[in-house]
């Protein structure tokens, strides 16, 4: 087991040096009226990341890793991944309205030498993990701080790590912000906290937000694709904007805060070649369970609708391929298709 982390512990640190806004990022969380939560996030990258749509019922049991020892557990609760390259969960919803949102991150790193020989979990899984077992943010939280697993990942696109940090929001606007910094865990815990973009660690971005709201948005607003420009943007609309709980108002204006927040598809800049454009949109509306997703290259926006999925213990995993669904717009819960379970890149 330290043969195989240590590796991973320096390729992450080695990696992450060399991300800048290459993996870029932000998540919105509008709060209406009526218990109105919609969770909008964007998904930047400097090329096309296939995203694949699976919902997988209660009762499935699952591993970790395919290392010996590692986690281990049968789902509590049905939801929808959003499962890129179909071999790791990116984010999703479940049943209870758990929200999680895995973000880059470029100083994320797991491991250290106190925590190297405890139980595998998969990068590829984790977000699974949590959403199959917990109904809240609180229960996430305690999870977490618990520690009781090792965070691993296969390398991606062309011999990437993955450095992530992960935003949890719950049916009650519950939230927390996940961070791993030389292996310690770091969680940031509030009500309703509304934006979230990449680098730097959360306190210091907060900082940087704080110096922004005092300025004001009504007079001036950074408006670069770097990650603290972003996140003081969506922050601010995210304040001024109508509130309502009509989830298809609600929809379009967390589809506008999180526009702004984009960036413009195949936006380059010469001197800054990691810059990479949005490649896709999700908002996930926790009242009405929805989750909606928005490949940027698509005709329109479509959705899932989980209280017309079949999550008991039994029913098939179901799969909408996106590849093969690109004029997709509105409900296509009934076009999902009995499925495989994806392969994890462990």
């Amino acid at each position: 087991m330290k043969r195989f982390i240590l590796p991973l512990v320096l390729l992450v640190s080695a990696v992450c040096g060399s991300i800048t806004d290459a993996a870029a990022c932000s998540r919105v969380l509008y709060v209406g009226y009526d218990s109105l939560r919609i969770v909008g996030r964007s998904l930047d990258w400097k090329t096309p990341i296939p995203t694949n749509l699976y919902v997988y019922p209660r009762g499935m049991k699952k591993v970790g890793n395919t290392i010996p020892g590692a986690v281990q557990w049968t789902s509590k609760y049905g939801a929808v991944y959003a499962v890129s390259y179909d071999g790791g969960i990116t984010e999703g919803m479940n049943e209870k309205g758990l929200v999680v949102n895995g973000l880059f991150c470029k100083d994320a790193v797991y491991v250290n030498e106190t925590n190297m020989d405890r139980p595998a979990m998969s990068l590829a899984v984790f977000v699974g993990w949590l959403l199959d077992m917990n109904a809240t943010t609180d229960e996430v939280v305690k999870v977490i701080r618990e520690h009781n697993f090792t965070i691993s990942g296969a390398t991606f696109d062309g011999g990437t790590v993955s450095a992530l940090h992960w935003g949890v929001t719950d049916s009650s606007g519950n939230c927390a912000i996940i961070e791993f910094d030389k292996g310690d865990v770091k969680i940031y815990q509030g009500q309703d906290m509304p934006a979230m973009t990449n680098d730097p660690q959360y306190p210091a971005m907060t900082a940087i937000n704080d110096y922004w709201v005092k300025v004001g948005g009504g007079n001036m607003l950074p408006g670069t694709v770097k990650s603290p420009d972003r996140y003081v943007r969506a922050y601010y609309f995210d304040n001024h904007v109508k509130k309502t709980g009509d989830s298809s108002l609600g929809l379009s204006i967390i589809r506008s805060i999180l526009m702004n927040v984009s960036v413009p598809y195949q936006y380059a800049i010469e001197t800054e070649p990691n810059v990479s454009s949005t490649q896709w949109r999700s908002f996930a509306n926790i009242r009405d369970l929805r989750y909606y997703f928005d490949i940027v290259t698509n005709l329109g926006v479509f959705y899932v609708d989980l209280m017309k999925c079949d999550l008991r213990k039994g029913a098939p995993v179901l799969k909408f391929d996106t590849s093969k669904n690109t004029d997709a717009v509105g409900d296509v819960t009934n076009n999902f298709v009995k499925s495989a379970p994806f392969t994890p890149m462990y």
